[in-house]
């Protein structure tokens, strides 16, 4: 039986992801462009980090089954329920990017929202998408959405540590981190501090490896992947070195 690493993200994170990174909005355009995307809604679509589902759920009202992995038990608890509360098309699957097989092959596969950076060793990285590279149909289309790492020393510029705060849309609330760079090994450790309209506020930390988009590339033609596209987001704007997060569009040589 293969073994499921959890590096406990969903466990900091349970009950207020969803505030987080609510549904809606950005998740909605996502959901349609990843759509746009794919080469044939009837050879299947697998969502590598599905979290609580805010992408998988619209998606799968677009292009029918989505089967979303993910290794935190606490994530895919709060997934079912919104799944059941939505009547979406989600199946949920216990699992590990970087070892997760079955016996089919999509037509799409993503990973999304900084999930890849997750893995903070390069060969873990690989592993994951020459992982998904097996799963994909010939002709079928993998989009990777994850840490920009030109773009996160940019926003450090010659500072090792920073702090920002990112006001959110309802009154009271926002998202206050502090950010640290340890070049030494490549890694960006985030401590978030949620400030609820109630007055309450929630604390949790992430630990992430940066990536250039050369490095993703390179992973993914090392497993038989062909680049399409890069992206600054999911409105297919042109990649820029300064932002934060890139997307970047492979297909498997037919």
């Amino acid at each position: 039986m293969t073994s499921i690493d959890d590096i406990g993200y969903g466990r900091q994170f349970d009950g207020w992801y969803d505030r987080l990174f609510p549904k809606g909005g950005l998740a909605d355009l996502t959901a349609k462009k990843l759509a746009s995307l794919h080469p044939d809604t009837a050879l299947g679509t697998l969502e590598l980090g599905v979290g609580t589902g805010r992408i998988a759920i619209p998606l799968s009202r677009l292009t029918g089954r989505v089967v979303g992995v993910d290794s935190s038990p606490e994530m895919l608890s709060t997934l079912e329920t919104h799944v059941t509360a939505a009547g979406a098309d989600v199946e949920v699957v216990h699992g590990d990017l970087r070892t997760y097989t079955d016996d089919r092959r999509y037509g799409l596969i993503y990973c999304v929202c900084g999930t890849l950076s997750m893995l903070l060793d390069p060969a873990d990285q690989q592993r994951a998408l020459r992982r998904a590279a097996e799963r994909l149909t010939p002709g079928g289309v993998l989009v990777v959405e994850t840490h920009n790492k030109p773009g996160v020393l940019h926003i450090h510029g010659e500072q090792q540590r920073t702090t920002y705060f990112v006001p959110y849309p309802e009154p009271g609330t926002g998202l206050q981190t502090h950010s640290t760079l340890i070049p030494e090994r490549d890694l960006w450790q985030c401590s978030h501090i949620w400030f609820d309209s109630d007055g309450t506020s929630r604390v949790g930390t992430e630990l992430s490896r940066l990536t250039t988009p050369e490095e993703v590339d390179a992973y993914a033609t090392a497993s038989g992947l062909r680049p399409e596209g890069r992206y600054a987001d999911w409105n297919s704007a042109p990649y820029t070195p300064q932002g934060a997060m890139f997307v970047s569009v492979y297909s498997k040589v037919a």
